[in-house]
């Protein structure tokens, strides 16, 4: 990662300073500039120029104790254009680059100053607005850079593990990096899922939700080791209901651990799927619904239940009471923004001591979907493909997967450099793997260029975002980070002509 693309909020609405451990500004974007003048000319200023002494220590001394106990929001006053003092509520984060420490600060309106209650309300509604803006634009910076390099972990670990040996002394080592490369890819997909400003989900197609509410529960209930007794009743008729299997398995294993959690040692937990037909609209807790057809999913547990003061606030993000466990506060927040993507909804009830119930209702149609088990497929190739990604960790990657099942992999690290290898035609290639997010070029670009010299040309595209709705059809897509197999898969599917 570049220090340029760390400091990616050149065009955010807030004023954002990039600084070093000797307090010196090396980069500030338009909105600093605007609001700090002169003080910001030159190529590198010192910290300590819009420093307010109101704060107190030195920016120094600030920053050294800030390393000792760093806290997400400090309120702090700076020396503003016209010589002025303003109060903003400060988000700092840290991080090293070669051996050098470095902070952004973001400031943020502080509305603890504020003289006027009357506009408090208003206020606060767009200080909050805007510290969630900060979290979507940090959050889109690192979950990309993380993709990419679990995308290599993960690719290289699952070719490894399908050509070892069932019995090999190194295996059971692989089976923990991969645990722990897969533990990292939830955490970057959270963060992914938060830097998405359209939060649009990814193709969805029609099914039953059992057997994904059936693996979910078999998933956690073998992974306990408290004694749970499990009480599992789905509808043998359950409607069918439109969805992303990866993103709804996910929103059910949130719930599913959030239960697991709340039981000490011993408890229930009960999972039960049902149809609901709505003649008229109907309230469920806080949740309102609209007239029509629903599918029902409810994941009860008979834990310590959820106080009512803390009951409004669980799908904050990044809220939650087990900071001292190592949760970010993402589960539910998560829980939501799936089952809105949906079009559906999300209704809790909880009483401290008796436990929790989440009812998660889905849009359905009233049809019966039975579900087809995935064939087992030859995932060899012949053809030539031509995989292009500015990091070269993944091109590595991609060629080392696909050369192993017999394919013949050209590499490019930018859209020039693959159109240039495309034009040659020698070998003549079948297949062209891109990455969606690049300098110069981006994927979709690269895709529009190719078609206008080879329409028939398949094109897959991998990003660590979600799936653009505007994509055109013609065009398969791959969500980062991938196993050897969804590589090898998608690969099959899309030279079938099978695109998706």
């Amino acid at each position: 990662m570049k220090l340029d693309e760390v400091f990616a909020l050149d065009s955010a609405g807030w004023p954002a300073l990039l600084v070093n451990d000797g307090c010196t500004i090396l980069r500030s974007n338009q909105t600093a500039r605007k609001l700090f003048g002169s003080a910001l000319e030159g190529s590198a200023q010192l910290l300590g120029a819009i420093w307010a002494p109101e704060n107190g220590p030195a920016a120094e001394q600030f920053l050294a104790q800030w390393e000792r106990s760093p806290a997400a929001t400090v309120s702090l006053k700076f020396r503003v254009k016209g010589g002025g003092i303003s109060s903003f509520s400060a988000s700092i984060c840290s991080f090293t680059k070669d051996e050098q420490r470095y902070f952004i600060f973001q400031l943020l309106p502080d509305w603890s100053f504020a003289g006027d209650p009357k506009g408090l309300p208003t206020d606060f509604t767009l200080a909050q607005k805007h510290k969630l803006d900060v979290a979507l634009q940090l959050a889109r910076t690192v979950s990309l850079d993380f993709n990419n390099a679990l995308t290599s972990i993960l690719g290289y670990t699952s070719l490894i593990l399908s050509q070892m040996e069932p019995n090999n002394p190194w295996r059971h080592l692989l089976v923990e990096v991969e645990k722990s490369a897969s533990k990292a890819a939830e955490i970057a997909n959270d963060l992914g899922t938060f830097s998405r400003q359209d939060k649009e989900p990814r193709a969805q197609a029609s099914g039953n939700l059992n057997s994904i509410v059936q693996r979910s529960t078999e998933l956690l209930r073998n992974g306990t080791t408290k004694q749970i007794t499990w009480s599992v009743q789905l509808e043998r008729k359950l409607f069918s209901a439109k969805f992303d299997e990866a993103k709804m398995q996910q929103a059910f294993m949130k719930v599913l651990e959030n239960a697991n959690d709340a039981i000490e040692t011993t408890g229930r937990i009960t999972v039960q799927t049902r149809n609901v037909e709505l003649s008229q609209g109907t309230q469920d807790r806080d949740l309102r619904l609209a007239p029509g057809t629903y599918v029902c999913i409810e994941l009860s547990d008979s834990g310590a239940g959820i106080p009512a003061d803390i009951l409004p606030r669980i799908f904050e993000p990044f809220f939650t009471t087990k900071k001292a466990s190592g949760h970010r506060g993402l589960g539910l927040a998560l829980v939501y923004g799936i089952v809105t993507n949906h079009g559906g909804g999300v209704a809790v009830s909880s009483q401290s001591g008796v436990g929790t119930s989440v009812r998660v209702y889905l849009p359905a149609e009233k049809r019966i979907v039975q579900d087809s088990g995935a064939n087992n497929q030859d995932l060899n190739g012949t053809q030539t493909i031509l995989m292009v990604d500015d990091e070269d960790i993944l091109l590595t990657m991609g060629k080392t997967i696909l050369g192993a099942y017999g394919y013949k992999v050209l590499t490019a690290n930018s859209g020039q450099k693959a159109l240039d290898i495309f034009s040659k035609q020698e070998p003549r290639v079948d297949l062209v793997i891109t990455d969606m997010v690049m300098p110069a070029m981006s994927g979709r670009e690269l895709a529009e260029h190719i078609h206008r010299q080879s329409p028939e040309t398949p094109i897959l595209c991998t990003s660590g975002f979600v799936r653009p709705s505007n994509q055109a059809d013609d065009v398969g897509y791959l969500q980062k980070p991938f196993t050897s197999h969804e590589l090898l898969a998608k690969v099959k599917a899309v030279l079938a002509g099978n695109i998706s």
